[in-house]
């Protein structure tokens, strides 16, 4: 009896399907988890979740079949992410701008460009750390969080352990975030009570870490400051690509660094300005942009699971007390100077109407 033949996956798939799989199905536990209103409660999105299940299974279960994963987990922590990031374009249109008008640009540059230097000047100055842990935290502090991180990590070249310290930081923090920024409307209405919600939640979009942890925060105020707290986090978000593009070009002007060393251009982050650009278009019907959303979230979900299956704990430990300490600096200033700067903008903007 002849035998049974079937078709057979191309080698390049084979070399890396069991590691894509794995991170697809960490990916999948850990947009089930964030739906759970135990965890969504507390700002905890996939993207967070999934490396956090991504270094559990790394530091037990991973280094058994290591050898067979580890292409497919390279390719999920490189080029999905870069695909996931270009498609993160699609929840963006520059029409949102006039939402918030230019007072809520202007905060939204001021927070990025102000809390990016004093991370860099505390992380670097004060605590002597490495400059890509101080950039990763820097960066995720000033954007968007988590995902800000893992797209700088491409651009500066930053070791796994500090991707994951930087994310560790970001998510910690941003969550804190959650709790505090509720207590901060109560004293903002007692001893501000000019202020209104809608501003209130401009300066929680332009301060929090996180895209879940900003509509975790501004939903707890209200449904005014949540609006305007996702517009103005949605500003922030798609700042990431001029951000990016600027680090490049400093790194290739950088005087010490090596002669040889090369700058990888971020292209992908073309490509974000390019389908934000399309997408303010509509072109698209709504539930093909959703889909398209889905399939953002999860190739990101997929890239934070390959970050956390190639963290190891020890390389964590050997990282210290100090990025820590860099995290609750800046953290201070973005509820203590981000408050500030807010106030101003509004002040400035208040009077330039009136004129």
């Amino acid at each position: 009896m002849a035998e049974l033949s079937f078709p057979r996956f191309p080698l390049f798939v084979q070399h890396r399907f069991a590691g894509l799989l794995l991170t697809a199905v960490i990916a999948g536990g850990a947009a089930w988890l964030a739906q759970r209103p135990q965890l969504s409660d507390l700002g905890l999105g996939a993207l967070t979740l999934a490396i956090m299940l991504g270094i559990v299974v790394g530091n037990s279960l991973y280094p058994a079949m290591a050898a067979q994963c580890d292409a497919g987990v390279l390719l999920a922590k490189q080029k999905l992410l870069r695909l996931g990031i270009i498609l993160f374009g699609f929840r963006i249109t520059l029409q949102q701008i006039t939402d918030v008008g230019l007072s809520g640009v202007l905060t939204d540059a001021l927070m990025l460009s102000s809390t990016f230097f004093i991370t860099c000047l505390a992380g670097m100055r004060l605590l002597k750390l490495d400059r890509d842990t101080v950039w990763l935290i820097g960066a995720g502090s000033s954007i968007c969080g988590a995902a800000a991180v893992l797209a700088t990590e491409p651009v500066v070249k930053a070791a796994p352990s500090k991707v994951a310290v930087a994310v560790a930081t970001v998510v910690l923090f941003g969550t804190l975030a959650i709790v505090i920024y509720p207590l901060l409307w109560s004293l903002a209405q007692a001893y501000v009570p000019s202020i209104s919600a809608a501003q209130f939640g401009i300066y929680t979009g332009s301060t929090v870490h996180e895209v879940a942890q900003v509509v975790a925060a501004g939903h707890s105020i209200g449904s005014d400051a949540e609006n305007s707290a996702v517009i103005a986090k949605m500003l922030r978000v798609m700042m990431l690509a001029p951000f990016l593009l600027c680090l490049s070009v400093w790194l290739r002007r950088t005087p010490h660094a090596a002669p040889r060393q090369r700058v990888v251009f971020p292209w992908f982050a073309l490509g974000f300005i390019g389908v934000a650009l399309f997408n303010s278009l509509h072109l698209l019907p709504a539930t093909w942009v959703a889909h398209i959303n889905q399939l953002a979230n999860l190739l990101l979900a997929m890239a934070m699971a390959a970050l956390g299956l190639s963290t190891r704990f020890g390389a964590l430990r050997q990282a210290g007390v100090k990025p820590l300490l860099l995290g609750l600096i800046v953290f201070i200033w973005l509820i203590v100077g981000g408050g500030t700067l807010n106030l101003l903008v509004q002040h400035f903007a208040c009077q330039a109407h009136q004129v």
